[in-house]
């Protein structure tokens, strides 16, 4: 079966923007998540063997999800300017790979991951390397999700089972679970006063938000009191949280082939970023260890 890695940028840069310490290159640019991107692309590509590679990016904070709640992602702090001076670069390295950018605007770069994720190709398996948790709702027998941990060196691999054994829930009860706990980091607000542990056994029981309400009359006490007083803000988390798969945009497979790029092009870019200890390691034909 062929193998897709599919690129969480915005998340990847992040995390590997606060993992590594500042590294400046000769013209006093700080490129430290540049730097943390190519070394886990790498590590990936060694070690999952890709027949293809595609990377997405989000374009803005306003998207539909903050159309439908203003509050959405409000309470982020702003990331350092010197983060966000780091995207051009990494595009710059995606694009002397040969690695398409998907992006577009309104959407998040998940949506555009869902959609690749979900398109239905059966003999190709898709691999999500991010930097954070959200993709894990996509999850599923032909998709894992491969986390950046606290060292970007470091490959953390979530597959069904891993997430069941993780979190008690499987991977598409994920945004029910938002919807009734919410998410703090997105500002999805969930049901007030229900927290990880309640919305858990109610997903055990009653499988997904749909059939919590159903069985309302089952529910008693307080529990059922804050559902039935929160029930459109839950369903209104739920959208929130929910990645979608079925964005239009022009993706093609064959644009998304991995190993088709010029080593000299790329040689030369990391010289002018200041990254000749990574040239030894620009992965060949044979440098892989497979994972599965």
């Amino acid at each position: 079966m062929k193998r897709i890695i599919i690129i969480d940028s915005n998340s990847v840069i992040h995390r590997a923007f606060h993992a590594l310490p500042p590294l400046e290159n000769k013209k006093g640019e700080i490129v430290n998540a540049v730097y943390g991107f190519i070394t886990f692309l790498f590590k990936a590509i060694r070690e999952l063997d890709p027949d293809y590679v595609a990377s997405c990016f989000d374009v803005s904070k306003h998207t539909f999800r903050s159309e439908l709640f203003k509050a959405y992602k409000a309470k982020r702090e702003k990331a350092p300017d010197e983060l966000y001076e780091q995207i051009p670069k990494v595009k710059e390295v995606l694009k002397v790979f040969n690695i398409p950018v998907f992006e577009k605007k309104g959407f998040e770069g998940d949506d555009l991951i869902g959609t690749i994720a979900k398109k239905e190709n059966g003999n190709l398996e898709k691999i999500i390397l991010s930097g954070d948790l959200d993709n894990l709702q996509l999850i599923d027998e032909n998709v894992r999700v491969v986390f950046l941990g606290r060292k970007v060196s470091a490959l953390n691999i979530f597959d069904v089972r891993k997430v069941e054994e993780k979190y008690g829930i499987l991977p598409d009860q994920i945004i029910d679970l938002k919807a009734l706990k919410g998410d703090s980091a997105d500002n999805i607000p969930g049901v007030a006063g229900i927290g990880i542990k309640t919305a858990t056994i109610l997903l055990k029981k009653y499988e997904n938000l749909e059939n919590v309400y159903k069985n309302i009359n089952l529910i008693k006490g307080k529990v059922k009191e804050k559902l039935v007083k929160e029930k459109e803000m839950a369903f209104l988390s739920k959208e929130l949280a929910t990645i979608k798969t079925d964005v239009l945009f022009d993706f093609d497979l064959e644009e998304c082939k991995w190993d088709d790029f010029n080593k000299e092009e790329v040689i030369k870019l990391f010289e002018e970023l200041g990254f000749k200890s990574l040239i030894p390691k620009i992965p060949g034909e044979k440098d892989n260890l497979k994972l599965f």
